[in-house]
């Protein structure tokens, strides 16, 4: 079956092949109304725009990558989902690449290597650091997702990222205003990344707030955000004393909360009665857990239309454009793990 062309979505669609052109480049000269109809017949028929010709007419390929550590996570699942679909509205194709966490993978894939059509990156580090950044985003396209590890000041490419310390913060001060009084703190990972200091940091100053003191005890250290860290560092957990066992515990990621639920499930505790669990990720994953899950919602949708238009505006821009740092919006999504009782999920 030959591939669909501009002419064929401009009769699916209705309109001339020069407003098929205009909706696939995304030039904003066109309604709302008809761009939706023509992105709805470049779905139905499949049309990928040639890269090798629209490189020849305009010098760009149309075509960018997202570098996110692990595709089976949730978290990183969800955002590329949201990531195409913000591409798709400015008439640009996503490739999809995984570091694995590996720092020379990770600059490799921020330079582009192995894939010379692309007009530049979003990428998602966990190690590379910012110096090692700096020399790439002189030459090339690159917009950062994640935490930061470098002041306002030492800005070495556009930043779009939750305020982490925040999100930690929130969802530590609702389990304190449950009544919680030990609260466990599972995340703080060997590596000591951005993302677990931030979220210890957030943790810590909400213990501070309501006069409870930090036991280092009750934040056992983990290898990876996953559901097996998770399930170990609470089954180190549940030995101790009733008197200074927890009853609550915030996982810095879904996964890590999902793992402890196990744990607890075992040890034939009940969620929230004995332990209350709360995560942070907002991952489908978490409303369809048993209990479901408490935990606090980055706006990915929002996080991802922020990446893909800098991104975007950077690649079509010809003057060298000033790097900025964009703080997206998180909320905190109270379930049974915390609340406890039995609530309908919202289909």
């Amino acid at each position: 079956m030959a591939a669909a062309t501009l002419k064929d979505v401009a009769e699916r669609a209705g309109v001339s092949i020069k407003t098929v052109s205009n909706v696939v480049r995304g030039v904003p000269r066109v309604s709302d109304a008809t761009r939706s109809r023509v992105l709805r017949a470049v779905e139905e028929l499949g049309y990928r725009p040639n890269p090798s010709a629209r490189r020849l007419r305009t010098g760009r390929s149309g075509l960018i990558a997202l570098v996110v550590p692990e595709l089976a996570t949730p978290y990183f699942a969800e955002l590329a989902h949201h990531v195409r679909r913000e591409a798709t509205l400015l008439g640009l194709t996503v490739l999809t690449e995984e570091s694995l966490g590996d720092t020379a993978e990770e600059l490799r894939l921020a330079n582009g290597v192995g894939a010379s059509l692309l007009d530049g990156v979003i990428l998602s580090p966990l190690r590379v650091t910012p110096a090692e950044l700096a020399a790439v985003t002189d030459e090339f396209p690159l917009v950062l997702l994640g935490e930061r590890t470098y002041g306002r000041d030492r800005v070495v490419a556009d930043h779009v990222l939750i305020d982490n310390v925040a999100a930690a913060r929130d969802i530590t001060a609702h389990l304190v205003g449950l009544g919680r009084r030990r609260i466990a703190a599972i995340g703080v990972d060997h590596q000591g990344s951005a993302t677990s200091r931030q979220r210890l940091e957030g943790y810590q100053q909400a213990l501070h707030a309501a006069g409870l003191p930090f036991d280092p005890r009750l934040a056992p250290r983990v290898e990876e955000f996953d559901r097996r860290n998770g399930l170990l560092a609470m089954r180190s957990l549940v030995p101790l004393p009733a008197a200074d066992r927890p009853d609550a515990v915030f996982c810095f990621s879904d996964l890590l909360a999902i793992g402890a639920q196990r744990a607890l499930h075992e040890a034939g505790l009940d969620i929230p009665g004995d332990v209350a669990v709360a995560g942070i990720d907002g991952s489908e994953e978490a409303r369809y857990s048993t209990p479901s899950l408490t935990s606090v919602v980055p706006d990915k949708a929002a996080i991802a239309a922020l990446a893909v238009k800098c991104l975007a505006a950077r690649i079509r821009s010809r003057a060298p454009l000033p790097f900025e740092v964009h703080v997206a919006p998180h909320w905190l999504e109270a379930r049974e793990s915390t609340l406890g009782g039995c609530h309908a999920v919202r289909a």
